[in-house]
């Protein structure tokens, strides 16, 4: 997928008189720099590589299931929904038997990473299992064929893999939905907890804040935010190693970069080598000679899917869980220093957005709402 070049082993990229070298101190096993317009692949590094995703699978997860149901709805938890989630799995902290909005728990997914609240999700969408099996579909759908889902919280799992030239088709899918991009450029949110009595014996439910884990989204003590940053999803696991898709604008150019497991250990090292490519590729862009494509979606050429093979359908669509009417959450300031009239950031048509009329639309903007001001 995406050109002869993207699947040979090792580093792909056309350098010409005027373009920056790459970046030296670059240790992931894969990676990718796509300009999220166009669909130019820039340069690319084992970009076909089959490897354990970790959470960068809820991409693919959010992007099947996020529009079956309106932000709106409620949930009360049941002991079954919680069953099966992996020893040790980042959790968001839901409780059996309380109330959730699917919102609330959209933003334990992209904020914690919270794989309690995904296997709640996919009791909802009927089942894990079923939930997986439309996954399958949906990166079929996408022509992201190095992709097979086993678990949808991307927990390890045997035979489970992607690679950074899949996770980068599947970032740029769900980009394309308005709540997508609400949910994975959230910093800060209020999270509801509890139900309890309080020392007048009350019944009270108090809420608390979570946060992202997006380091590039909320800066760290030894990483600054990065300047345009807008999502997507970061994960970690002991067998994928540190893994993380990122979208970022600057001067009207939006790209994407995937990161899958740096060799060089070190805190925050996936972002600080994300934030490498993405200096390299705002440099780059315009000037070095694609040396691939991010492909469209099966049903925008026409294509059948592979024998056995489904198709969901869902590549283009707007999810109905947008967060309008909810409580405010915070973000970062302006890039330009507004406090509050940031520039929004647009992920345009080489986005390519399959609408429910079944038109591939090139040159649209899809852009981010305000909770994707960012300051220099």
């Amino acid at each position: 997928m995406g050109g002869a070049r993207l699947g040979l082993p090792g580093t792909q990229v056309e350098l010409a008189r005027g373009v920056p070298v790459l970046p030296e101190d670059v240790t992931a096993r894969s990676w990718i720099v796509a300009d999220a317009e166009s669909g130019e692949v820039l340069a690319a590094h084992n970009a076909h590589w089959r490897l354990a995703p970790a959470s960068t699978l809820k991409m693919l997860f959010a992007d099947t299931v996020l529009p079956k149901f309106p932000g709106t709805a409620k949930h009360k938890v049941a002991p079954s929904d919680l069953a099966g989630v992996g020893a040790g799995s980042s959790m968001v902290g839901i409780k059996e038997n309380e109330t959730y909005t699917v919102h609330d728990l959209w933003l334990g997914v992209f904020l914690r990473s919270g794989n309690d609240a995904v296997h709640v999700l996919s009791a909802m969408n009927g089942g894990v299992e079923k939930t997986v099996a439309e996954m399958n579909e949906h990166a079929e759908e996408l022509q992201a064929l190095d992709t097979h889902a086993v678990s949808p919280d991307g927990y390890d799992a045997a035979g489970q893999v992607s690679s950074a030239y899949d996770l980068t088709l599947i970032a740029r899918s769900g980009l394309q939905k308005k709540d997508f991009r609400e949910y994975c450029s959230t910093v800060t949110a209020k999270f509801p907890g509890e139900t309890k009595k309080n020392k007048k014996g009350e019944t009270v439910r108090e809420s608390f804040e979570i946060q992202n884990t997006n380091r590039l989204l909320t800066g760290d003590y030894d990483i600054s935010q990065y300047q345009g940053i807008a999502g997507v999803k970061n994960g970690n696991t002991t067998e994928a190693g540190a893994t993380f898709t990122g979208v970022a604008e600057r001067d009207g150019r939006v790209l994407l970069v995937t990161v899958m497991h740096p060799e060089k250990a070190g805190h925050n090292e996936v972002y600080k080598e994300t934030a490498r490519l993405f200096d390299w590729g705002f440099q780059a862009a315009g000037k070095v000679r694609p040396v691939g494509e991010l492909v469209p979606p099966r049903s925008a050429t026409g294509a059948s899917p592979r024998p056995g093979a489904g198709a969901s359908g869902e590549a283009g669509g707007t999810g109905q869980g947008g967060a309008a009417g909810t409580e405010p959450v915070a973000s970062a300031p302006a890039a330009d220093g507004s406090d509050g009239m940031g520039v929004a950031l647009a992920v345009t048509g080489g986005l390519l957005a399959l609408l429910a009329g079944g038109a591939w639309l090139v040159n649209r903007r899809w852009p981010l709402p305000d909770l994707a001001r960012r300051r220099p």
